[in-house]
């Protein structure tokens, strides 16, 4: 017997949702499909599910990939899981948690890997900093999150923010369609988007330190709605002479505001605030 959260145990009956995990299990398997074809799963393929749930996900990956290995943070569900998928040779499950667990023990050395996940809103932006920093990075992510992060994620100049700069280092970042409250149990308030990462074999700027450039962007974004010479007078605490020879220096209009800088822009901030301190 099958429903849209895959093969039932009829001596393991559904836990409910745990508020303190963030858990909205996902219930429309059209959804679950159309994750696994963003994701472009194949017979080759190798899987990291983060957050598998009540398996409404992990039946089709399952399905569709060469091997899986699902990561749950519940020891409940965990178990139920691994009851249903014990004879399943392509299919692990993990108990701990995907911000700690350790990836050389889980793949092989020139294992490549994509994460697919449903991530709980919590910590979705620690889990996904978390791979794309790795330093055995998957080649894709597909994940799930409120629309609003989606979108910032996805962002272009005009309309970015720390989020967007952070993940837009280290992946090109599309949002491949909404996720209506209705497709989940319990509904959440929110409608979630399907975001996409093509992971960048190397980040998109050439950096002596990404702590360092993140600790300027960080500066940049503490008055988001003022002149990008403000937001850095005060968050690097400076001078406003100073934050306006560095933008000089680095060919930025001081009177844009910070959201209206790319990438690359940033970059340049970068590297003059790296001279103007050797």
């Amino acid at each position: 017997m099958t429903s849209d959260s895959g093969p039932i145990v009829p001596s393991a009956p559904r836990s409910r949702p745990k508020k303190s995990l963030g858990q909205n299990f996902l219930v429309d398997s059209r959804v679950a499909r159309k994750i696994v074809s963003t994701a472009e799963v194949g017979p080759d393929d190798t899987i990291l599910e983060i957050g598998p749930g009540r398996g409404a996900l992990t039946r089709h990956l399952a399905e569709a990939s060469q091997r899986l290995v699902a990561v749950e943070l519940d020891s409940e569900l965990a178990a139920q899981l691994e009851s249903r998928y014990s004879d399943d040779i392509g299919v692990e499950i993990i108990r701990g948690d995907a911000r700690d667990i350790s990836l050389d023990q889980i793949f092989n050395a020139d294992e490549s890997y994509k994460v697919v996940a449903n991530l709980p809103y919590y910590a979705a932006n620690r889990i996904v900093r978390r791979f794309l920093t790795a330093e055995r990075k998957p080649s894709l992510l597909v994940f799930m999150v409120q629309r609003e992060v989606a979108r910032t994620m996805a962002a272009e100049p005009g309309d970015m923010g720390l989020l967007s700069v952070m993940v837009q280092l280290y992946g090109s970042v599309k949002v491949a369609f909404s996720v209506p409250p209705k497709a989940f149990r319990p509904a959440p308030k929110v409608t979630s988007a399907v975001v996409r990462i093509d992971v960048f074999d190397e980040p998109a700027l050439d950096l002596d330190s990404e702590e360092g450039f993140f600790d300027l962007v960080i500066a940049g974004f503490s008055a988001p709605r003022k002149q990008i010479r403000n937001s850095l007078k005060n968050g690097l605490n400076v001078t406003g002479e100073v934050a306006s020879d560095l933008l000089d220096a680095a060919e930025i209009d001081p009177k844009r505001r910070p959201e209206t800088l790319s990438v690359r822009e940033w970059g340049q901030v970068y590297d003059r605030w790296r001279t103007l301190n050797q």
